[in-house]
């Protein structure tokens, strides 16, 4: 189960959710996004846990839970939309009159 992390202090790192994560079961990958030209934290991550067993106790406890002097968010994330598709507008030309 994919789990969505927000509401992160800038100071948390991937092996901090690793091991956060972890002592609620088995944990995949972890990604926390960064801003593409500084590579500073955007505030929200992801985290992977292959058993949704234990991602779900893995949401009801750490939600709302204190980490560096910020309460994540901590919830299952939404279903991403295509990139490729998703948005597309047809091209409509204007006459002026």
């Amino acid at each position: 189960m994919k789990i969505f992390v927000g509401n992160l202090s800038p100071e948390v790192n991937e092996e901090e959710l690793i091991s956060l994560f972890s002592e609620h079961g088995s944990v995949g990958n972890v990604k926390i996004i960064r801003d593409t030209s500084n590579q500073m934290s955007r505030g929200f991550g992801f985290v992977d846990m292959p058993r949704k067993v234990d991602a779900k106790k893995a949401l009801k406890t750490l939600n709302d839970f204190e980490l560096r002097g910020q309460r994540m968010s901590v919830n299952e994330a939404k279903q991403g939309r295509d990139r490729n598709s998703a948005g597309t507008r047809k091209n409509f030309s204007s006459k002026r009159r």
